[in-house]
């Protein structure tokens, strides 16, 4: 499985203005269900329980919210930069400016497992948060995350 088997060019934003980690949950769900046909209220909502458990905010300026939805049947990412970062209650208190939203079918099967350990291992490797930030367009971002 590969990043860009889940998240085109289409789902990704560049230097979203936001203040609020509510607010970037919504509107993010909102592209992704626009992307799926699904309801837009129905995907922030669960993606805002999935938050009460804990936050999605995993240090270095980073966040992966997800979910698990019944009707996606194969895992969907939006990856936007923003601009400026946000409180997101991250792990290390840090403002987060780089979100990979995830949905991912329910109940859970390795497909889903595999996506998002990819995506938190491709966050990881050294110099990627960098390529990340210092995209020009939302091709640079798309290609810089799918390498």
């Amino acid at each position: 499985m590969k990043i860009s088997d889940f998240l085109t060019p289409a789902d990704v934003v560049i230097d979203m203005r936001t203040s609020q980690k509510q607010q970037v949950l919504q509107e993010l769900a909102g592209k992704a269900a626009t992307s799926l046909g699904l309801q837009a209220d129905y995907v922030a909502s669960e993606l805002l329980k999935r938050e009460a458990l804990g936050s999605t905010g995993m240090g270095n300026g980073v966040a992966i919210p997800h979910a698990r939805l019944p009707m996606v049947k194969r895992p969907h990412g939006v990856l936007a930069r923003l601009k400026p970062p946000i409180n997101f209650d991250a792990i290390d208190g840090q403002p987060v400016d780089l979100i990979f939203l995830l949905l991912l079918p329910a109940p859970p099967d390795a497909d889903q497992l595999t996506a998002l350990a990819l995506v938190a291992r491709t966050l990881k490797v050294p110099g990627m948060l960098d390529r990340l930030r210092q995209a020009k367009s939302v091709s640079d971002l798309y290609a810089a995350m799918t390498g």
